[in-house]
């Protein structure tokens, strides 16, 4: 067996990446593993261009273990994205194993012993429990968005002059205006914060309008957007 790379992605800033190395640690000691590099990425699920989740595969080579909290964590993805991503991982030789998924944990036992022929019928099967969960991580995702979405709509029909949206999240917002100013580029500010370029378009924009009397201060701004 060769290396065991933990793989930890949040989608929002809010959510707590240590607890999910707490708990991806404590169960590779409970297998007599060590953990040799961790990745954290904060970036949606459902983009197959994240640059840690690519970090780690540039890195791995034939062996490797890509260690998850839960299968979601890897992919929300759509089925052809999922399939790209699973046969890149395939091609080099790189192994799954997900806490939520227990045919999973025998790559950590069988890898470096036993027959041939029943490791590759366990291979078989997690790849097919593996495609099942991804499918069903990305079937919950889009029927979350479908009902807030439908929650939306229904709110604005019912109460148009009550209605204002989603909540800012101002922490989120001022660490995207400190960004802009210090000219990040917006790939750079997804890569910290997690944003979406709609949210970090949205605070360049309010920047620009609340301090339109000096535009000399916001050429930074245009170049961001880039």
């Amino acid at each position: 067996m060769g290396f065991i790379r933990a793989y930890l992605r949040v989608s929002t800033v809010g959510q707590d990446v240590m607890r999910a190395k707490e708990e991806i640690t404590e169960f590779a000691s409970s297998h007599n593993q060590q953990i040799a590099s961790f990745y954290f990425e904060k970036f949606t699920g459902t983009s197959l261009n994240r640059p840690e989740l690519s970090r780690l595969l540039a890195d791995a080579s034939a062996g490797d273990i890509i260690l998850i909290e839960s299968v979601d964590r890897i992919s929300r993805l759509k089925n052809d994205d999922w399939i790209e991503l699973k046969n890149t991982i395939e091609s080099k030789g790189i192994s799954i194993v997900a806490l939520d998924l227990p045919t999973s944990h025998l790559a950590l036992k069988q890898a470096d012993k036993g027959d041939e022929f029943v490791k590759s019928i366990l291979r078989a099967v997690n790849g097919m429990l593996l495609d099942i969960l991804a499918a069903t991580a990305r079937k919950d995702y889009d029927l979350r968005r479908k009902r807030t979405l439908e929650g939306i709509a229904k709110a604005k029909v019912e109460s148009p002059h009550k209605y204002q949206g989603r909540k800012r999240n101002q922490v989120l917002w001022s660490s995207i205006g400190k960004l802009l100013r210090t000219s990040h580029t917006y790939t750079a500010i997804q890569q910290i914060t997690g944003a979406s370029r709609m949210t970090i378009a949205a605070v360049a924009k309010e920047l620009k309008n609340n301090e339109s009397k000096t535009p000399k201060e916001y050429p930074q701004l245009c170049a961001a957007a880039q």
